[in-house]
């Protein structure tokens, strides 16, 4: 057995949530200079009104981080991480805590198991909530990450001035910029991670691909709640292996489906005002100068981000939430 065992009273709607955040504050913790990197090579060479030619070039991950510590000092990887962080606590907590309970609220009574349709619906459901909720977070984290130490115009001096400086100079508004090419993104990413993460875990349990020579029957049908019903004297194969596989493979799919639109949301929340005229906008000008390979810039350190993000997040999020459980069991 590897971490925590599940307890037998599965956790609450209100330790998933609490659980969710924490998990995602500590996945960015770790990967959050791999997050600015990836949007400062997207927003590299995009074309700015007024127009500047900017002295620094970023190349490649590993390029990229050294530059900012060459440039800006190693202070710069973090900049915007109050933001990050209090993104994380609204928007993982509604999108990943609560995606079991939408879940059930989609499914027909009565039905065993959760179809394809239900998962899908439940996590455009709860990723689309959450970017209404957690979009001013995302643009002030964006300004910061994207913002250079030369880029005097755009320099906040700190996290609740930003949110007051937006909305003063580009109104309410402006603090959810880019709220529907965000959600679209979002959605995808949510379906793109808990659902091929539920998809995964499900087979790898089902299967009994993580067994080890001692397993047996595991003897239940998983979700995110990770709850054994029925347990069985055999060493469960619901454990950190079993979860990092299939975090690592969500992380996978969600940065092939949603680079696109994270590309266009990056470069539409970082823009000057009257830059574009919507996100639309945004994406043409984006093809018209870097072609369809634009659409993809950053992959790289987006798939080391997003992929090291839900195996940190996903781990996390299993133990807490057992820890929870299991510490305050009169609350399961």
């Amino acid at each position: 057995m590897v971490g925590l065992k599940p307890p037998e009273v599965p956790p609450t709607a209100a330790m998933k949530f609490v659980s969710a955040g924490m998990a995602g504050c500590i996945a960015d913790l770790c990967t959050f200079p791999l997050d600015t990197a990836k949007v400062r090579l997207q927003i590299q060479g995009e074309v700015r009104i007024p127009r500047t030619i900017s002295s620094v070039e970023y190349r490649g991950v590993l390029g990229t981080l050294s530059t900012m510590v060459r440039t800006e000092g190693a202070r710069s990887l973090y900049r915007g991480l109050a933001a990050g962080l209090q993104r994380q606590m609204s928007f993982a907590s509604i999108r990943i805590g609560l995606y079991d309970s939408v879940k059930q609220l989609y499914a027909p009574k009565g039905a065993e198991n959760t179809g394809m349709s239900t998962r899908l619906l439940a996590g455009c459901t709860t990723g689309a909530v959450a970017v209404a909720c957690a979009q001013p977070t995302d643009v002030v984290k964006v300004r910061f990450q994207a913002r250079s130490l030369s880029d005097s115009a755009r320099r906040y001096s700190s996290t609740v001035d930003a949110y007051r400086t937006i909305a003063r100079e580009e109104g309410i508004h402006g603090l959810w910029r880019g709220t529907m090419p965000n959600i679209a993104r979002n959605a995808i990413i949510n379906c793109g991670e808990l659902v091929t993460y539920d998809l995964l875990k499900d087979a790898l349990l089902r299967t009994q691909l993580m067994t080890g020579e001692d397993a047996g029957e595991c003897g239940r049908v998983p979700s995110l709640s990770l709850q054994d019903p029925t347990p069985s004297s055999s060493p469960p194969l619901d454990n950190v292996p079993c979860h990092f596989v299939a975090a690592f493979g969500a992380g996978f799919c969600a940065t092939v489906v949603a680079s696109p639109v994270d590309v266009v949301k990056t470069r539409y929340m970082n823009a000057s005002p009257g830059q574009y005229r919507s996100a639309l906008s945004c994406l043409l000008a984006l093809l018209v100068q870097d072609g369809p390979a634009g659409l993809y810039k950053g992959f790289v350190p987006s798939f080391l981000r997003l992929g090291s993000w839900n195996v940190v997040m996903f781990v996390s999020y299993e133990q807490l939430q057992r820890a929870m459980a299991l510490a305050w069991p009169g609350l399961a």
